[in-house]
């Protein structure tokens, strides 16, 4: 796995530019935890984060501008994210500024070089018709759990699920991704990953949200 970055800002002069603390690319080749999709399909490509800084140095209006349409975009987004707080901004910043940085994937030793092209984009594209698809299980097991849906229609969920290739092994590599960012102190994405497997309709992260997400 390799990830790299730079980092795009409007500025006239250095002594002007924010400056991350031990480095931006070294903080981001630590954490990166490469997206189980992505990996299984051997996706890579370039995902542009937008953010702004305060004047403490934390990350706010971040998004992203551009990105694959792959579980990459939210991974290159929560790097970003948890690096709010360590950037030292000179005095009198101007948090107008928007700060722009495109961050690389790209798998390395993970058997790619027989995926062609062609399958990798039909991986991508299946990715982006599944979201839709993700939500109406995600929506259906959030009700459940508030007491509002049809028993009669956990079947067409159940298989659609299924299809969507969510099964245990999937739901259980989710939860390893989820303690890996705890170990980076990232609790937010960690309960992310926690709740995508509850809510997927599973009770094997019901532990892990028991212990760290209350």
């Amino acid at each position: 796995m390799f990830i790299s970055f730079f980092l795009l800002m409007g500025f006239s002069c250095a002594a002007q530019q924010p400056e991350f603390k031990g480095g931006l690319e070294t903080f981001v080749r630590a954490n990166t935890v490469y997206p189980p999709y992505s990996q299984a399909n051997c996706i890579e490509g370039r995902v542009t984060v937008n953010f702004k800084l305060d004047q403490q140095g934390r990350v706010f209006n971040s998004f992203v501008k551009s990105g694959i349409g792959t579980d990459l975009d939210d991974e290159a987004l929560r790097l970003i994210r948890m690096s709010s707080g360590k950037w030292k901004v000179p005095e009198g910043y101007d948090t107008t500024y928007v700060l722009v940085v495109p961050v690389n994937f790209k798998l390395d030793g993970y058997d790619c070089g027989n995926k062609s092209k062609a399958e990798i984009q039909q991986a991508i594209n299946a990715y982006k018709s599944s979201d839709a698809l993700a939500n109406a299980v995600l929506n259906f097991y959030i009700n459940k759990e508030k007491g509002i849906y049809n028993a009669a229609d956990e079947p067409k969920i159940l298989a659609l699920r299924k299809e969507l290739g969510y099964d245990k092994a999937y739901m259980e590599q989710r939860i390893k991704d989820g303690m890996a960012k705890l170990k980076q102190k990232d609790k937010e994405g960690a309960c992310e990953d926690f709740l995508f497997v509850k809510h997927m309709g599973f009770d094997l992260a019901d532990e892990q949200l028991q212990k760290y997400c209350r």
